[in-house]
């Protein structure tokens, strides 16, 4: 099952937010607040999909940040419930400007 954003956004509250604990670690070394997340899915779009992820459908939307910086957030969910598995501020080296497009590895 591919997920949509506007069923992501319709359960996009605290209360069906699951944070994993990989996740917790990270958004704390990177500054990455629950309201930063929350802001992400609110005001993004989904650009690669994993829907044969286990337990649940993934994907990786890219949107912005409450301090509006480019937000990437990889989130699971079964539309009941939305696991927060990362979440990282892209890096220019691995994106092409619009931080949809993985650039390309050069061997």
């Amino acid at each position: 099952m591919e997920l949509k954003i506007e069923d992501i956004r319709k359960i996009c509250i605290p209360e069906n937010i699951e944070i994993t604990m990989h996740a917790a670690k990270r958004l704390e070394q990177r500054g990455i607040l629950l309201q930063d997340v929350i802001d992400c899915i609110k005001n993004g779009k989904i650009i690669e999909q994993y829907p044969d992820d286990y337990p649940h459908p993934s994907c990786l939307i890219l949107g912005k940040s409450t301090r509006q910086c480019y937000l990437h957030a990889v989130i699971g969910s079964d539309l009941e419930t939305i696991w927060v598995i990362t979440a990282y501020f892209p890096d220019p080296e691995k994106w092409e400007s619009d931080f949809e497009t993985r650039k390309e590895k050069r061997s």
